[in-house]
């Protein structure tokens, strides 16, 4: 670069700084200290600071004191953004800090300017943009840092809260942590309120419960969660003060396809078990929609979950030839059947729910009895039907397999 007059004066400027450059860090520390009050409540010792000021304001000096200079080492101002990162001090009280540097700098070159006097003032006045624009550099060089550091740490953070997951799905292998260390290291308590919440993606790209973080934490629920191409599997901690009902809605808001959600569950040990039932849920609905569906922990549930083919083939002996029906006439025999039961076998009281005639019910009844294994007034009958119903009304897709059974 071409050393103009005034780069001149004002290398004789910064060269006498520099003689003096462990005061002007000592200063600049305390004058941090005072200005910015998290410096004094966070790690950063008074050691670290005079270091990170003197480092700073020495290649400041450096490149000032060098009129043939052209560009600036930055290394320090990325080396503090990277460290300030790791130390969780905010970005905001980095900046304010560095905008005090280059006040402190500027004022100590305008004295020692006055102090050499002549044309020194002037020609201080002549840089001062090159001067501010060493200050602009050195804030973008932090900032730059700071965010690439934090960004590096989050992804950090989320492949091991990742890992944790997955081990609190498949279960802590033989090397690695117990259930109360992954409670521990995931800030969750080991016993409480959880969720499962496995969510489907309509593409492998796009998340699959946009903005849910955030809603999530609005109710002071915790998550963790393990994300997979075109999936993601969540174990939730719910705070006791939320009704369940506005974390479900949370999810609803955020579903973009299909999303299965376990029972609640009161230890972190049973999130295996938990994760059975959200997968459930999940294939339960029909493709390509965008709905989420939650399963109660019955016996009923259970026992379909841990044996489906068993519970196929007794729904299929139960109900017989009406799986044969077309879909139509299939529904409406159902839908009565389950109004009749929940009617305690009163045609009356199912008509009225189904805003039909009681003799409509019975001629319904009569006609569904024809696939049954009995009679009505048979009391296993009735168990036998009731015990169908409620799997297909849990688990609609026991009604696509319409095999139709020999009769014994």
């Amino acid at each position: 670069m071409y050393a103009t007059a005034p780069r001149l004066l004002v290398s004789e400027l910064a060269k006498t700084l520099v003689g003096r450059i462990d005061t002007i860090a000592a200063e600049m520390a305390e004058l941090t200290y005072e200005n910015v009050a998290l410096y004094r409540t966070l790690v950063i010792g008074p050691d670290d600071l005079r270091a990170s000021m003197r480092h700073n304001f020495l290649n400041s000096l450096g490149h000032l004191a060098d009129p043939h200079s052209s560009s600036l080492d930055l290394s320090g101002p990325a080396a503090t953004g990277r460290k300030r990162a790791l130390q969780n001090v905010p970005l905001p009280e980095i900046l304010h800090a560095y905008r005090l540097g280059a006040r402190y700098l500027w004022e100590q070159l305008l004295h020692e300017a006055r102090e050499l006097g002549g044309d020194a003032p002037e020609a201080l006045l002549e840089t001062a943009a090159h001067v501010w624009e060493i200050s602009d550099a050195q804030s973008t060089a932090v900032t730059d840092a700071y965010r690439e550091s934090l960004a590096e740490r989050m992804i950090e953070i989320d492949r091991r809260r990742s890992a944790l997951v997955g081990e609190l799905i498949d279960g802590p292998s033989s090397n690695g942590d117990t259930v109360w260390e992954i409670a521990r290291m995931l800030d969750f308590p080991f016993q409480g309120a959880f969720l499962v919440v496995t969510a489907e993606g309509i593409t492998t790209s796009d998340p699959t419960l946009p903005g849910l973080d955030s809603r999530l934490r609005a109710l002071d629920v915790g998550s963790a969660w393990r994300a997979q191409p075109g999936s993601e599997t969540g174990v939730l901690s719910c705070s006791p003060q939320q009704p369940l009902e506005r974390i479900l809605d949370a999810v609803r808001s955020a579903a973009t396809g299909r999303v299965g959600i376990s029972p609640l569950y009161d230890r972190l040990d049973q999130t295996d078990r938990a994760l059975r039932y959200a997968q459930v849920a999940l294939e339960s609905l029909a493709p390509g929609v965008a709905a989420v569906r939650q399963l109660d922990d019955t016996p009923l549930t259970e026992l379909v979950i841990n044996n489906l083919q068993t519970t196929q083939r007794a729904v299929n002996r139960i109900l017989g030839s009406v799986l044969s029906l077309p879909e139509d006439d299939r529904t409406t025999l159902l839908a009565t059947a389950r109004a009749w039961l929940e009617a305690r076998g009163s045609a009356a009281a199912a008509g009225r729910a189904l805003y039909c005639h009681q003799n409509t019910v019975r001629y319904r009844m009569n006609r569904l009895e024809e696939f049954l294994r009995g009679p009505l007034d048979d009391p296993k009958i009735v168990a036998e039907l009731s015990m169908a119903l409620d799997a297909v009304g849990t688990f609609p897709t026991l009604l696509e397999h319409r095999h139709v059974p020999h009769r014994p």
